[in-house]
């Protein structure tokens, strides 16, 4: 039974663009000598980097124009993380640094969305220890964010959304500044319910764009020069399942290279339940689609597989693995890892190390468990002592960087067809683009190739870099 989405309705969102517009109209007022500026914050995941390019939309339309200076800001928005202790902690001692701001210009405007502010205990502390933040947001309520910044504008109370229904809104305008590369959000929420994921709470169940919407937002994004399109989702691949349409992840990748133009398709992140044969099929088969699979995996154990609900086993998905590099035998396989799980077992710390070495990811993103209130794990019993978890974490990454190191050599003496994305943050000479492989490419050139493609080969490979010239 497909159950039914919410859909924020037009009529909705068009109050909401209308708000905008007497957004701009009482700045001009309250800032007659200049265009007010924005400031933008982002912690965490792709989806929020998406999200927050909404936010900008709206700061745009709204008449505000970019500060370079948080400082500088009349409008200072934070878009926070919860999947970690660490950036929630990282994001709040920043906001804190905006009480001073607020005190040197009463007119200063602070707002704070995203995942943290999603969960009822910090909206409701934030509210009562944060005086000067005018208005908070979950993730559901990012449409709103209008009449709420006309509403701070005005003196108006303060306000603190939290939504009990998440929805899907359609024609929130957004802006990128490097168009060049973009992220598609195509569906949101999560249905999975991990015992250590924070996600369905903060970002609700999951919810699928229609595809007409999907496609509509990708021929505006090549339209305006986007070269390389990152599919975004808390789960991609369940994509779909809850629209009366008969479509999938598979079927909208197809459709959306069948669009004219020179770009390339990416997407993220998947769950290895739901990862289908139809989906590997039609990546071997479409050449607008990188050959990148993310698949986490979290454990190599099955026990600690089933203590964190992630309903697969460790030959599940090493059989999911074989079916990816069979149909695509140099497909880079990427993956995320968490070390002292509650529980977990010098043992079943062994068994990860050997799906490592029995995948040989090319990269992977590797945390400590962090309990996160709320999920079930934190509720667990049989912590791991920090030294034992800081040790595993040691020789986890150690073994990963000797395995992505002889990843990374397979390129050298190849020829890459590389987006060129910015100049090297460490070598003004040097550019940065990136290829097939997750890992950053390097070569020689100058700004002018930014945005587009060059063809390097590849000469040299290193642990987090390979590097090349063009040709």
């Amino acid at each position: 039974m497909v159950n039914e989405t919410k859909r924020i309705s037009p009529e909705e969102v068009s109050a909401q663009l209308d708000a905008c517009k007497r957004v701009k109209e009482l700045t001009e007022k309250i800032f007659p000598d200049s265009p007010p500026t924005y400031y933008i914050e982002t912690f965490g995941c792709q989806q929020n980097e998406a999200d927050s390019q909404r936010l900008a939309g709206i700061c745009r339309l709204c008449g505000y124009v970019p500060a370079d200076d948080i400082k500088a800001a009349k409008l200072i928005l934070f878009n926070t993380c919860a999947i970690r202790e660490h950036a929630e902690k990282k994001a709040l001692s920043i906001i804190g640094e905006t009480k001073h701001i607020r005190e040197k210009d009463s007119r200063v405007i602070i707002g704070i969305g995203g995942c943290m502010v999603s969960q009822r205990a910090r909206a409701d502390k934030i509210k009562a220890s944060n005086p000067y933040v005018a208005f908070t947001f979950d993730t559901g309520a990012i449409h709103a964010v209008p009449s709420l910044i006309l509403g701070a504008l005005k003196g108006e109370k303060r306000k603190f959304i939290l939504s009990d229904n998440f929805g899907i809104a359609e024609g929130i305008p957004f802006y990128n500044d490097a168009p060049y590369k973009a992220w598609l959000s195509i569906m949101y929420g999560c249905n999975n319910f991990c015992s250590y994921c924070i996600v369905p709470y903060v970002r609700g169940r999951e919810r699928s764009r229609r595809p007409e919407d999907i496609l509509a937002e990708a021929r505006l994004l090549i339209e305006n020069g986007a070269k390389d399109i990152t599919l975004l989702g808390q789960n991609v691949n369940s994509y779909g399942r809850d629209l009366e349409e008969d479509t999938s992840i598979a079927s909208l990748m197809r459709e959306i290279c069948r669009l004219d133009g020179d770009f390339r398709l990416r997407f993220m992140t998947s769950h290895p339940k739901d990862a289908s044969d139809e989906l590997i099929a039609v990546m071997a088969e479409e050449e607008k689609i990188v050959k990148h699979f993310h698949l986490p995996v979290q454990s190599g154990s099955d026990r600690v597989l089933s203590a964190m609900n992630r309903k697969y086993t460790r030959e599940k998905y090493l059989s999911i693995i074989d079916k990816i590099k069979s149909a695509m035998p140099d497909c880079s396989i990427t993956s995320d890892i968490i070390v002292a799980f509650p529980g977990e077992t010098e043992e079943e710390f062994a068994d990860t190390l050997s799906l490592l070495e029995a995948v040989r990811y090319d990269m992977i993103f590797s945390f400590i468990y962090s309990p996160r209130n709320g999920t079930p794990a934190a509720e667990m019993d049989c912590r791991i002592d920090r030294a034992v978890a800081n040790d595993r974490y040691s020789r986890l990454l150690a073994l990963q960087d000797t395995v992505t190191a002889e990843r990374n050599a397979r390129f050298v003496g190849r020829t890459m067809k590389v987006l060129c994305e910015e100049v090297s943050k460490t070598d003004p000479g040097m550019m940065t683009g990136r290829g097939d492989t997750p890992r950053p490419v390097h070569f020689a050139g100058d700004s002018s190739l930014i945005g587009s493609f060059v063809n390097v080969k590849i000469t040299k490979s290193d642990l987090f870099s390979i590097s090349g010239e063009i040709v």
